[in-house]
């Protein structure tokens, strides 16, 4: 008698899924799914981060090499995809916004309201890159639980054939195991690359978070001194 067994074990991975039941089909729908998002959003982070980054980079450039910063606010434009540009931005419109005194007191007060202004705005610009990242966080830790369900109902469809057979053979659970593996390595699949890129996309916000507030303490330190300099030219000369 011919057995079955090379038959079933012959069956390719497309069979196999096409095989699988309602519910091992809708579990693979799932997190192919959620793999495609999760690339998505990986190819997205990894193209906006690069443009931040190569943006921080000329702005940067661009804002030490010039002499006032009325020009480099005129000028800021040119740097859409700079988060620094935008931190200045709303660094000088604040500043703008302030009347110039020669008191102390209002000097420390002007300087306090665009610090403020430059944390509200860095808060933003990292908010924005840290966006969609934390779906791929949710990923790495939901989807082998999404796969391990998978597993578990792929092995009780194996006991349910044994049941409905009578018999223990290969050939009778050998479907039911496959469409669990299958499950299995699909939940293990999307979510090593979402741990992956998560750790590696948090490590480089860090690093422009960074960036964006050493260039804050900078513009304060300008900031400062400017003030300081108004005071100094507008105080009275001493008698000798």
């Amino acid at each position: 008698m011919q057995s079955t067994v090379p038959h079933a074990s012959s069956l390719s991975l497309i069979d196999l899924v096409l095989s699988a039941g309602l519910m091992g089909k809708l579990v693979l729908l799932l997190l192919l799914a959620i793999s495609v998002f999760c690339w998505t959003v990986i190819f997205a982070k990894w193209k906006s981060l690069k443009a931040a980054q190569h943006g921080n980079t000329h702005f940067l450039e661009f804002f030490w090499q010039s002499k006032s910063m009325d020009d480099i606010f005129l000028s800021v434009d040119q740097y859409a995809k700079s988060p620094i540009a935008a931190v200045f931005r709303s660094g000088m419109k604040e500043l703008r916004k302030l009347p110039g005194t020669s008191d102390p007191a209002f000097v420390g007060l002007e300087v306090e309201n665009v610090g403020r202004s430059l944390s509200r705005a860095s808060n933003d610009e990292v908010a924005i890159l840290e966006k969609n990242i934390t779906w791929l966080a949710t990923t790495a830790s939901a989807a082998p639980f999404i796969g391990l369900f998978g597993t578990v109902w792929g092995i009780m469809t194996s006991f349910q054939r044994i049941g409905a057979s009578g018999a223990a053979s290969l050939a009778v659970v050998a479907p039911g195991i496959s469409e669990a593996l299958i499950a299995t390595a699909a939940g293990i699949g999307a979510a090593i690359p979402a741990a992956i890129f998560y750790n590696f996309f948090l490590n480089q916000i860090k690093r422009v978070a960074l960036d964006i507030d050493g260039f804050n303490q900078d513009f304060l330190n300008i900031v400062r001194r400017s003030q300081l300099q108004s005071r100094d030219r507008s105080a009275p000369a001493r008698e000798v």
